[in-house]
């Protein structure tokens, strides 16, 4: 180090000042890193909650899929539905989605996916 405009008294108080400079450039980007890690785990806690959400979610939606289908399909207005003129047609429609129902629920818990 060879600067002429400081006096050989001054440069051991510049390398002092110099070496304090690393250390707080080593700790800010120590700190930094955590920082970011602390970032990364709060973004994977979140991702995990939302997740779960969409889990539920899907499983809602596919309980209620085939639910629809079949709502969907004796909402329709036909006259020739040989169930439609049977007195026991809709509680046996209703009975069917029931048990649709009940058993993806079952299997749902079975697998412990709820």
């Amino acid at each position: 180090m060879n600067v002429r405009m400081l006096q050989e008294s001054t440069k051991i108080f510049f390398r002092d000042v110099y070496d304090h400079v690393v250390q707080i450039v080593d700790t800010i980007e120590t700190l930094r890193e955590m920082v970011s890690a602390g970032l990364d785990i709060y973004l994977s806690s979140i991702s995990y909650r939302l997740n779960a959400v969409m889990k539920v979610l899907t499983i809602i939606t596919t309980i209620f899929m085939p639910l629809t289908f079949i709502v969907g399909i004796y909402g329709m207005n036909f006259e020739h539905m040989p169930e439609l003129k049977w007195e026991w047609g809709y509680p046996l429609v209703l009975g069917v989605m029931v048990v649709i129902a009940v058993t993806m629920l079952g299997f749902f818990k079975g697998k412990k996916w709820i």
